[in-house]
């Protein structure tokens, strides 16, 4: 079997390219950027890359894979930031997760040696919901970057109906893993803890996410490449989420720094929603778990920042990219 990653310059497809090693499994990335510096490129020595852009190297995407010819593709690509999407910067979002990847499985529906494809979607498709969101609800996205996503998901189910295109989806909560981009709410509250400085946290920290560890992903994403039907969609977070403040007293609390030293409650961002919460039933059927606890978790990205202080220069605002 042989894997091809779409989007691997990013830190969860990083993940998932180290845990297809440790299975003995071949695989080869493709991503806008990379390599980058060493606190945000982890991947194994003989890892094939191909520094590609979905949106304006599509023939050139092809040219590789159709010389590799992988049975499965796995695409990560994203423009990722709900709160960055509103406003000007909203036609990238649907040029990134959608336009692109329409042409992307365009062109691989016509290639005969595809057996699957599975897209990295997003638990923001389902908005805010009251109760643990099931693969089968309505969508009810509520910003240009899960709406972008959404029309994508549905896009992809059209086209296993009518053209069985060998698809899954894939819906994560919110995941975390060493390399992750420093404006992200844990690895910005570390660097913000070490560097002595309040992190501002936009409506209180009210809001309710469930946190992943990557690791969890790619274990299940792995399991959906060996045992799912194709056209199905899996869900796959944390049982219970946590109120963001919450995350961040633990955070404070591992690194042994009082709550009023380490926050600033701020107004709450732009198209905030109030709770992310995922029935992950579906993939637990088919044998995956949650096994790294959060604390565990946490512990890991401490350890991370701590082992590369030049992180510490470096900005933690979001900075789009096109």
């Amino acid at each position: 079997m042989k894997i091809a990653v779409l989007g691997a310059g990013g830190c969860f497809a990083q993940n998932f390219v180290r845990y297809l090693a440790d299975q003995g499994i071949e695989s080869f990335g493709i991503g806008r950027t990379g390599p980058k510096a060493p606190p945000f490129w982890n991947v194994p020595k003989d890892f094939r890359f191909w520094q590609l852009h979905l949106v304006t190297q599509l023939p050139e995407t092809m040219r590789v894979l159709d010389e590799l010819r992988p049975e499965i593709v796995v695409q990560f690509a994203a423009q990722g930031e709900g709160a960055a999407s509103f406003g000007d910067n909203a036609p990238d979002y649907f040029q990134t997760n959608c336009t692109a990847l329409v042409r992307l499985v365009l062109e691989l529906s016509k290639r005969t040696y595809l057996r699957r494809f599975i897209q990295i979607g997003s638990s923001e498709v389902y908005g805010s919901p009251t109760v643990p969101a099931k693969e089968t609800d309505l969508l009810n996205p509520t910003s240009p970057y899960s709406v972008s996503k959404a029309a994508f998901d549905l896009y992809l189910e059209s086209m296993w109906r009518t053209a069985k295109f060998p698809m899954n989806i894939i819906r994560p909560s919110n995941c975390y893993t060493e390399g992750q981009q420093l404006y992200r709410i844990i690895p910005k509250t570390i660097i913000h803890a070490l560097k002595k400085e309040k992190i501002p946290l936009h409506g209180g920290g009210m809001a309710m996410k469930s946190y992943l560890h990557a690791t969890d992903l790619s274990n299940a994403i792995l399991r959906v490449i060996q045992k799912a039907p194709l056209g199905t969609i899996y869900n796959v977070g944390a049982p219970m989420p946590i109120a963001i403040r919450g995350l961040v007293a633990l955070i404070g609390k591992l690194m042994g720094i009082e709550w009023s030293d380490l926050v600033e409650e701020t107004e709450d961002r732009v198209g905030q929603d109030a709770k992310y919460h995922l029935n992950c039933d579906a993939i637990r059927e088919l044998g995956w778990n949650d096994d790294m606890k959060l604390w565990q978790g946490l512990h890991g990205m401490v350890n991370w920042v701590r082992t590369y202080p030049e992180l510490l220069t470096m900005t933690t605002t979001y900075q789009h990219r096109p």
